[in-house]
């Protein structure tokens, strides 16, 4: 396998334009690239001629490929080839840890919140067999879609070799690896302070404080952090169990731990957006498949190929850090209530206030759909799901999850790459509906139709299937749509063709679904 030192204005499989260098190290380069096919911003991994550990970088991207979490930044495009070998990312959008500590440590609520979500998409890995082993303050991010990304998974490891700090303390374990890891970050959070050997970490943040050979703990260096989460960072940083549990070996552990340290507040009411672009992986909004971002211009790098923090006015930092305390804090509620499962959060519900896009109809009961799936047969490929691993979130009755399309940029209809998307709940049975409520994003105005037929199949053939029931041009908030028809299917489709436009990003478009309530009765049966 060979490789070679590209250049901007490179095109590499006729199609991926490289534009900026936005991370380096020895012998690899990340770009800030140009899918000319999809028209969208990507990243590319470049090796230079000679480097040593292509196949394993190779190797670690093809089973990244494989996890499917949007929560970790989304391996695209994957080449081993005689004449050429780079790997293909997500452009990710978003402020990371880096980022946030440029003025200061976080405040304790915020910082656990963040690391509460980051630990459960890396037990999500481990649940997959896959294990980051490289986490720090760099490869974290928050999203403007009101979650975690985390870049790099295998992938950085894979680059710079086994992490001689890890085998150096004992921990050849690759979840245990990644536990100590999370409560690295939690400690930096916490005090902006970096605990332990600089290896995995180098040049990003000050080495923290020692006390009797070791760093200090969280609370020894900040009075402010909590005894209960300097307890959990301790038990996982230092695997040593105490009188309030034992060591936390894996990244549920810490999760669990952490979401009991620091019980969680209510959600907020507005979600605003930032656009970030970090650290040079390509990542196109919060779920999978998006296209890019708006252009910025180019990143320099320091210190071991990494960015220099971002700075921001302390009033914008206190906006953000208010928001994403209490966003991540209404993931916490779900799960403290109800499970450990990953769910993406929402900074807020939308506005309480009810639109109807008919005169009322009388309602009858309440409809409860089996499951709800990415409807996309217009797509490139059909079927692409769009955010498929979130579709649940639209019928869990929590308004503080969604459903999202992905976000294109330019042109409200998608883009202009397709003329319409949606969101297919199974009814589980043929039913007549009289009323279906949906409550969207804050921002005017979604177009919807609210369809309903027997296929579910995502060509777009299908799409004849279905009977229009009712249709909105201004949806926004909870919107109720009354039905008077007397049509019959088993799926409800809720058609997207007009997205609004996201806070803060005039020129960025993406729907947003909180909750879908169903009212009717089953085929056959007076309403």
């Amino acid at each position: 396998m060979s490789t070679y030192t590209s250049e901007p204005g490179t095109r590499l499989a006729g199609r991926y334009r490289l534009v900026d260098q936005v991370d380096a190290g020895a012998g690899w380069t990340y770009w800030k690239a140009t899918d000319e096919t999809l028209a969208r911003f990507v990243t590319v991994l470049t090796f230079a001629a000679g480097f040593p550990r292509v196949a394993e970088t190779v190797t670690a991207a093809r089973a990244a490929s494989r996890l499917g979490d949007p929560r970790f930044s989304q391996v695209f495009d994957v080449e081993d080839a005689d004449e050429l070998a780079y790997v293909v990312l997500e452009w990710v959008v978003g402020e990371s840890l880096l980022d946030m500590l440029s003025e200061g440590p976080l405040d304790p609520p915020r910082a656990a919140a963040l690391m509460v979500e980051a630990a459960r998409a890396i037990a999500n890995a481990h649940d997959g067999g896959l294990a980051h082993l490289r986490l720090d303050p760099a490869c974290l991010h928050w999203t403007p879609g009101g979650g975690v990304k985390i870049a790099g998974l295998g992938i950085d490891a894979a680059l710079v070799g086994p992490d001689l700090t890890a085998a150096e303390d004992g921990a050849d374990d690759p979840e245990l690896i990644d536990t100590r890891d999370l409560a690295r970050l939690l400690y930096a959070a916490l005090t902006g302070y970096w605990p332990g050997d600089q290896g995995s970490a180098p040049g990003l943040l000050p080495p923290a404080p020692e006390n009797d050979g070791g760093p200090c703990t969280p609370r020894q260096v900040s009075a402010g952090v909590p005894a209960a989460i300097d307890d959990v960072t301790c038990r996982a940083l230092f695997q040593q169990p105490n009188r309030h549990g034992p060591a936390l070996s894996t990244a549920a552990m810490f999760a669990d731990a952490l979401i009991s340290a620091a019980p969680p507040m209510p959600p907020p009411a507005a979600t605003p957006s930032d656009s970030t672009a970090t650290r040079g992986y390509g990542y196109q909004t919060d779920g999978s498949g998006r296209p890019y971002p708006p252009d910025t211009s180019p990143r320099t790098t320091t210190g071991g190929g990494r960015k220099p923090p971002v700075k921001r006015s302390s009033g914008a930092r206190a906006v953000i850090s208010a928001v994403i305390v209490l966003v991540l804090a209404a993931v916490g509620v779900a799960a403290w209530s109800f499970s450990r499962s990953p769910r993406h959060s929402s900074a807020a519900p939308p506005p309480a206030s009810p639109r109807s896009s008919s005169p009322a109809a009388a309602a009858t009961v309440l409809l409860k759909p089996v499951n709800a799936t990415s409807f996309n047969p217009l797509g490139s490929p059909p079927g692409s799901n769009e955010d498929s691993g979130e579709t649940g979130n639209a019928i869990d009755g929590n308004a503080s999850t969604f459903w999202h399309t992905s976000y294109y940029v330019g042109n409200p209809v998608f883009g202009g790459l397709k003329k319409g998307t949606g969101l297919i709940l199974d009814m589980g049975r043929a039913v007549r509906l009289s009323q279906v409520a949906v409550q969207f994003g804050t921002t005017c105005c979604d177009h919807v139709q609210i369809e309903i037929g027997n296929e579910n199949n995502p060509v777009a053939s299908a799409l004849s299937s279905f009977t229009v029931l009712q249709s909105s041009d201004t949806a926004q908030g909870n919107t109720t749509f009354n039905v008077t028809s007397n049509a019959t299917g088993r799926y409800v489709l809720i058609w997207l063709t007009y997205l609004p436009a996201l806070t803060g990003s005039p020129d960025q478009y993406q729907a947003q679904i909180y909750n879908v309530v169903v009212r009717g009765s089953a085929a056959g049966q007076s309403g």
